[in-house]
């Protein structure tokens, strides 16, 4: 029999479900805050769940949208668990009672938009549960069922599947001991990108009060005419219309054949993103490009923001016999002169001689740091308030050579140094008061919406970054090169 005591019963507004407790609080995992996304609803608008009177047992994770991984190996262990209630999430909570009135923290993984999973264990709560602060980590609809502009279908619904996860927030979290009213919404890498773009939705305004940006990644160009492109480019390749009715009846299996189809390189793409899946602006529910409406809009105004990325996001990406002119093909591809390329590669001096780990760090720049760079200098300029970081503690696991490499700030934030996989993506022996002192820049910014004094806001006068290295350090426009290679109008 198993022990009732090691259990919690939370009777939320759809029904009762039954968490295990454990030293720092009780976890509820694979909570629906949707019905599953098969049948008429696998590219519907998320619908809430149908009620239920027995108790829902939420001692294990939940279905994810992941069908597979990413890649064979990725930096962050992302499980993938079969079934169709994928629309779920996991609630970490220190104290499941409506009195505890706690900030919440809510968590969207990354994984590019068709991969990851919030049933990582690197996105376990129990660190921010012993400080606080209630961690829920959802899942949502990815690639093809997500993301693809289908003219049967609502777009953008990995979108509207977030904010349906908030909704869930905003009515249930305080059965679990969270406050509604303290909500702060993070993601890293794609989750990052859904931070930004939950930010320029007008339908999200409320659902949280703060929000925090990790290596965020926004497609660009995100315009309604570039996901038509895709959408044209989907049949041309596969054969298929893309429609919902031609697509609903497809297996898991046939779905991500046609995705890598959709995804393979070739002259037809012309100038389609990468990363051809991904929250685009449909002059509806996202109305305008998110780089153009956080910078020249109203969007995310009153809502205090944390952004920033690591220093060599992907560097240590194999590029199989790059050469010089590989590397010069690329810079001048992604908008640089020749003044600016010999900035660019003295800027980097230290990686001469390797073009592969210089079109890594390319990639980084236009990707991550210089979108980020412009973002904190869009909001300075209009006096809101914003913290930027750049994390440095290089990884000294061998195959990443000394890069902070994407995600391996992601333990340190979380406090999770022991968990599965850290320590073959960070190296042996993580400092512990480096987790310290991010972790507690975390818990500052969920419960205050400051980090906390040692870490100023962002000003157009003083630029300041926090620097996350083996020490912690503040430094006054530490960025300028960045700005200088990729943004000089910004300047």
């Amino acid at each position: 029999m198993p022990d009732p005591s090691a259990h919690v019963t939370v009777h939320t507004p759809y029904g009762p479900v039954r968490g295990e407790r454990r030293p720092t609080g009780v976890r509820f995992l694979g909570v629906p805050y949707a019905q599953p996304p098969v049948g008429e609803l696998r590219f519907a608008a998320p619908v809430p769940p149908a009620p239920w009177a027995d108790v829902l047992d939420a001692t294990a994770y939940g279905p994810t949208a992941q069908r597979r991984p990413f890649a064979e190996v990725t930096t962050i262990p992302e499980p993938t668990i079969p079934g169709s209630c994928t629309l779920n999430l996991n609630v970490f909570t220190p104290d499941p009672a409506p009195a505890a009135r706690l900030p919440v923290l809510v968590w969207i993984h990354g994984g590019g938009y068709v991969a990851g999973s919030a049933a990582s264990p690197w996105y376990d709560g129990r660190a921010f549960n012993r400080d606080g602060v209630v961690l829920v980590s959802l899942g949502y609809r990815l690639g093809i069922e997500g993301f693809l502009h289908l003219p049967d279908a609502p777009d953008n619904r990995g979108v509207r599947d977030w904010i349906a996860a908030l909704e869930w927030v905003r009515d249930s979290i305080s059965r679990f001991g969270g406050d509604p009213g303290q909500v702060t919404v993070a993601g890293q890498s794609a989750g990052g990108g859904a931070v930004q773009t939950l930010l320029a939705t007008p339908a999200a305004r409320g659902l949280f009060r703060a929000a925090i940006s990790v290596s965020g990644a926004v497609m660009d160009p995100q315009d309604r005419e570039t996901a038509l492109a895709v959408s044209r480019l989907f049949t041309d390749r596969t054969g298929v219309p893309a429609t919902a009715a031609a697509l609903r009846g497809l297996s898991d299996a046939e779905l991500l054949a046609h995705q890598d189809t959709l995804g393979a390189p070739g002259a037809d793409r012309g100038a389609l993103p990468l990363l051809a899946l991904a929250p685009f602006a449909d002059g509806e529910l996202v109305p305008r490009p998110v780089p153009e409406a956080l910078a020249n809009g109203d969007a995310g105004a009153d809502v205090p923001l944390m952004a920033g990325f690591t220093a060599h996001e992907f560097n240590a990406l194999p590029t199989p016999g790059a050469t010089e002119a590989d590397l010069h093909g690329m810079l001048a591809a992604r908008g640089l002169d020749a003044q600016r390329t010999r900035l660019f590669l003295d800027t980097h001096a230290d990686r001469a001689g390797d073009p592969a780990a210089l079109m890594g760090q390319a990639v980084t720049d236009t990707t991550f740091r210089a979108p980020a760079l412009a973002l904190a200098e869009a909001r300075a300029r209009r006096g809101r308030p914003t913290w930027l970081y750049q994390f440095d503690r290089g990884s000294t696991a061998p195959e990443f050579r000394g890069s902070a490499f994407h995600c391996t700030d992601l333990p340190f934030a979380f406090d999770l140094l022991d968990a599965e996989g850290v320590t073959a993506a960070v190296g042996e022996d993580p400092p512990q008061h480096l987790a310290d002192a991010l972790h507690a820049a975390w818990v500052a910014f969920v419960r205050d919406q400051d980090p906390g004094p040692s870490w100023p806001r962002y000003s157009r006068a003083g630029r300041e970054t926090m620097l996350w290295g083996d020490t912690a350090r503040v430094e006054r426009d530490p960025l300028r090169r960045v700005r200088d290679i990729w943004a000089p109008a910004r300047t």
